[in-house]
């Protein structure tokens, strides 16, 4: 599969798109690194700092405008100010926000950057409710390990069942998921379920968020899971990992959150892993196949993770 971040217009045909939607002349246009989905590209329009992105289907950029209404102080959503048809694809003109990507924070910066990410993950978790209709829990989690058929990563599986060692893993993980996942109940808390992955900006001193992007795979379901992403990719991006988010976030919990705490994230961790076996199988990417399947399998012979020293019995299954 290309990168549809790839297929760029000129530059020069993004500049004339942009005087004649603005009206004016933009200034500093600058090719955007990130997304896999979108081309981005900055630029300026009198005192304000814009960012355009070019994707062929529109519906990760409505998904983004309708997670302005849960912007906060410690959750910031950028604005997006015009979705539209151009280039004979789509694009979304948003606010720019300044910051450097979470995932490439130094290991000098542990304490500030996990003191940040607890609270970023406080935030989504305490987003009030809204009208979205979200689909139950558990079939939001099944769904993510199933070859659906009106999906784009659509015939997965099938590339997977020639790997065997692989192959044998996701079936693994699957049962493993099978067994446990009466533990997740639902719950009408906001999940990204896309944190790093260049979609999280901080602050130079790594103190503040300073803009949460990429919205399109968010749900309404158990905050416990945008945890469980971070460990679970703290294994590729070591700095994230050092941050001892497990130990910094579950003692905090409330006693709701905390129940069977540790086979959750257990599931968790490996929905997210089985899930991105049929991604790097979809994108023909065999070593990110590999490097996933060997993650599966040490958390399938280390099970869940150990809940923090509880006295009153609050991580305790039912």
């Amino acid at each position: 599969m290309s990168r549809p971040s790839d297929n760029r217009p000129t530059d020069a045909a993004v500049v004339e798109f942009l005087r004649s939607h603005h009206g004016a002349e933009p200034e500093e246009l600058e090719r955007l690194d990130g997304g896999f989905w979108s081309a981005a590209y900055g630029y300026r329009l009198g005192d304000e700092e814009l960012v355009l992105r070019i994707n062929d289907e529109p519906d990760g950029f409505r998904d983004d405008r309708r997670a302005m209404r849960y912007g906060s102080p410690n959750l910031p959503v950028p604005e997006v100010l015009a979705i539209g048809e151009g280039f004979g694809r789509w694009f979304a003109v948003s606010r720019r926000h300044r910051g450097r990507f979470l995932e490439i924070v130094g290991g000098d910066e542990v304490e500030t950057a996990g003191a940040t990410v607890v609270g970023l993950l406080a935030a989504l978790r305490s987003v009030p409710p809204d009208d979205t209709v979200a689909p139950p829990w558990r079939t939001w989690l099944l769904d993510g390990i199933t070859d659906r058929p009106d999906h784009h990563t659509r015939g997965w599986r099938s590339k997977i069942a020639t790997a065997r060692n692989v192959d044998r893993t996701f079936r693994a993980a699957e049962r493993r998921i099978g067994s446990l996942i009466d533990a997740c109940e639902d719950r009408n808390q906001l999940v990204h379920s896309d944190l790093l992955h260049q979609n999280v900006l901080v602050s130079p001193a790594a103190d503040a968020v300073t803009a949460v992007f990429s919205w399109k795979c968010s749900t309404w379901g158990d905050s416990l899971y945008d945890l469980a992403w971070c460990t679970f990719w703290g294994r590729w991006h070591p700095n994230i990992g050092a941050l001892d988010l497990w130990e910094r976030v579950v003692p905090g919990l409330a006693p709701a959150d905390a129940l069977d705490v540790a086979v959750r994230h257990h599931v968790y961790e490996l929905q997210i892993g089985a899930g991105h076996l049929g991604w790097y199988a979809t994108i023909g990417d065999d070593d990110g196949l590999s490097w996933t399947a060997r993650q599966l399998d040490e958390l399938l012979e280390q099970g869940p993770w150990e809940a923090p020293d509880d006295p009153q019995g609050r991580f305790n299954s039912r």
